[in-house]
């Protein structure tokens, strides 16, 4: 006979026998209106983890990076191990000096999951991303993602398991009009370029998938060598929203994933915020 497997006892599937008194919970309310530069605080405290090439360490534009991890793929299968190489092609430097730059004290780590000339797998884009979630990061900037639909449940699960262990997956969407993930999950916060000068402006975009824009267009961004250059790309915008989740969270370290984009939505510059009469 087939017993009917038990659900995990951490979950809790209903409240019968308990009030609210037995399940307290405390909370910060959101951040009041920015009265000058950026919304929240500087960062201080918030652990940000960029998925991507690498970071050059002791970069200008970057700073210290707090620990840095590879992925890798043999005939044993796919590891993680902590290293000290820095970045292969300079994709995820740029996007750390960006984080850097818009929260400049929070702890900066990374993953590196492409190789040289950008190369990479699903798979070991995977592992990366479980690895951040695991590690139970703050914040994890992924300014990639992967357009093979097989990974897409696996990915899925991630980004659940992130989103309700308050770990915000910050993903850039493609740079073209063509299907990729995780960034088209409701449970990350999905991010485009917009082509303001204004380079701490980001909108809400009122007809998703895409939540928010952020500046992306001939920024300037740290690259290898301690040089920088100016590039362009979706790539670019999304480090900008990670560096303004950490600004968030070192104000407000109790905010959820969803009080978190409530927060990036109302103070997004073309956000108009009625007052209740």
């Amino acid at each position: 006979m087939t017993t009917a497997q038990q659900p995990a006892p951490a979950l809790t599937w209903g409240l019968r026998g308990r009030g609210p008194a037995d399940v307290p919970v405390e909370a910060d309310g959101p951040p009041g209106p920015p009265e000058a530069g950026l919304l929240g605080g500087t960062g201080r405290g918030v652990r940000v983890c960029v998925v991507d090439s690498g970071v050059e360490r002791d970069h200008p534009m970057v700073g210290p990076v707090d620990r840095s991890w590879r992925v890798f793929k043999d005939g044993d299968g796919i590891h993680v191990e902590e290293t000290r190489e820095g970045d292969l092609c300079g994709h995820g430097t740029a996007c750390a000096g960006i984080i850097r730059r818009t929260a400049p004290d929070c702890e900066l780590s990374s993953i590196r999951v492409l190789g040289d000339r950008f190369s990479g797998s699903g798979d070991v884009l995977l592992e990366g991303i479980r690895w951040a979630v695991r590690q139970r990061f703050d914040v994890v900037n992924l300014s990639l993602s992967t357009t093979h639909e097989r990974f897409v449940d696996e990915l899925r699960r991630l980004a659940d398991e992130a989103y309700f262990q308050r770990t915000v997956i910050v993903a850039s969407a493609h740079n073209t009009r063509v299907e990729s993930f995780p960034w088209r999950f409701s449970s990350v916060i999905s991010v485009g370029s917009h082509q303001e000068d204004d380079p701490d402006l980001h909108l809400y975009n009122p007809e998703p998938p895409v939540e928010f824009f952020a500046p992306g267009q001939k920024v300037q961004v740290a690259w290898l060598g301690g040089t920088s250059i100016r590039s362009s790309g979706n790539s670019y915008a999304t480090p900008f929203i990670a560096g303004l989740c950490a600004r968030i969270l070192s104000s407000s370290p109790r905010l959820t994933p969803f009080q978190l984009k409530n927060a990036l939505y109302l103070s997004a510059a073309n956000v108009r915020v009625h007052e209740r009469r």
